[in-house]
């Protein structure tokens, strides 16, 4: 099958091709990107019953995207940002910036994982072998 103008938007065995730069309106970084290492759980934020968010929204001119809307949804329950880039299958660049967005209008959390443990000190080994050893 032959195309003509616009073949580049167009692939046969997927269909239509929407470059990643389109989906964050060609921005490729966000204020906030240190926030989202690949580990960093994500939880959608309790919305407001009475509509207040959807307000604000309307009033600041900001419309979610569907893919916007597509990780609140994943995010019911936390999930990291590698899990989400994987399930919607973008760009981990991407879905960062697509987070930065959810993040600047409070719909999403941001949860550290937990710090790896630290090795106890060699007094406190010492003083665990003094009292195995005084049983």
């Amino acid at each position: 099958m032959e195309r003509s103008e616009g073949a580049g938007w167009y692939d046969d065995a997927a269909g239509p091709v929407v470059r990643p730069y389109a989906l964050t309106g060609g921005r490729t970084d966000h204020d906030d990107a240190d926030k989202f290492d690949m580990v960093a759980l994500i939880v959608a934020a309790p919305r407001p019953a009475d509509g207040a968010q959807n307000d604000r929204d309307a009033a600041s001119g900001w419309a979610p995207e569907p893919e916007h809307d597509m990780i609140l949804e994943l995010c019911r329950t936390p999930l990291s940002v590698v899990e989400i880039a994987s399930d919607l299958e973008l760009p981990l660049g991407v879905v960062r910036v697509l987070l930065g967005d959810l993040l600047d209008h409070s719909l999403i959390e941001v949860r550290r994982p937990a710090p790896v443990a630290q090795f106890p000190g060699e007094r406190v080994l010492k003083e665990v072998i003094d009292g195995i050893r005084a049983l």
